[in-house]
């Protein structure tokens, strides 16, 4: 574990906000890349540091919901660790398309250009995860356990290290989405494998954490992980309509003799 990189002028520089700073600026460059690619107008890009702030916001208090009660809410605020992806997906998501209506950007291809942005971005981060001892797993007997005795909250015990598994996951996503785009992949099945297979691989993830169940045996980020699997599903329904009318609208109509 590397909680602390280094101090200057008494102030910490933590493992973790420098992997969420690092994540954040690799997931603007694949942004960037991936609006280029789709001829999107110049700056669609930026958009991203609107969804990045909003993202941040909305990661931070969704921790601190979660978490209500274990600690003051000024503590939760200022953790070293502290941030739930799907509260951050979901504060970028509000930002990014407010900020791309303003500027009349399509909705459409710049949220899946997102896709492979926010699997880069969230993979680095869970890299910070595994440094400062959070989000870990439960309590394991395999060789590549990990023990966290300075972790959040502390463990001497060997755990599953969760944040190994999502940060490759999420690094394999994000290829798959890349060299799916490159193969002429529409952007509405681009988007809705992202949701499906992000929200699925969180799910399963969620199963080896300890995460609090909130309802029905499920925590906030499975719950979370199954409303991304339903959009997923929607996209892919309101797609085939879309095709299914169009299919029909194209039949000669025939005519009498």
């Amino acid at each position: 574990m590397f909680p602390v990189l280094f101090r200057l002028a008494g102030y910490e520089v933590t493992s973790f906000g420098a992997t969420v700073a690092l994540g954040a600026l690799l997931g603007l460059w694949v942004l960037r890349r991936e609006t280029l690619a789709r001829g999107l107008p110049p700056g669609s890009g930026d958009l991203g540091l609107w969804g990045l702030a909003g993202g941040l916001v909305g990661a931070k208090l969704l921790y601190v919901a979660e978490h209500a009660g274990q600690d003051a809410v000024l503590t939760l605020l200022f953790d070293r660790g502290g941030l739930s992806w799907f509260g951050g997906f979901a504060g970028g998501l509000a930002a990014g398309l407010g900020a791309a209506r303003r500027v009349r950007v399509p909705w459409l291809p710049l949220l899946a250009a997102a896709g492979p942005a926010l699997s880069v971005g969230q993979a680095v981060g869970r890299i910070g995860c595994l440094l400062v001892g959070d989000d870990y797993g439960r309590p394991t007997s395999l060789p590549w356990g990990l023990a966290f005795p300075q972790g959040l909250p502390p463990t001497v015990e060997r755990v599953h290290p969760t944040q190994l598994y999502e940060a490759l996951f999420l690094a394999g996503l994000a290829v798959m989405l890349a060299r799916w785009r490159r193969r002429g992949v529409d952007d509405t099945r681009l988007l809705a494998a992202y949701l499906g297979l992000a929200g699925a691989g969180r799910f399963a993830i969620e199963i080896l954490r300890l995460n609090t169940r909130v309802a029905l045996g499920l925590t906030v980020a499975q719950w979370a992980s199954l409303l991304a699997i339903l959009a997923s599903l929607i996209l892919l329904l309101s797609r085939r309509h879309a095709a299914a009318g169009e299919r029909r609208g194209s039949l000669p109509i025939a005519t009498r003799g």
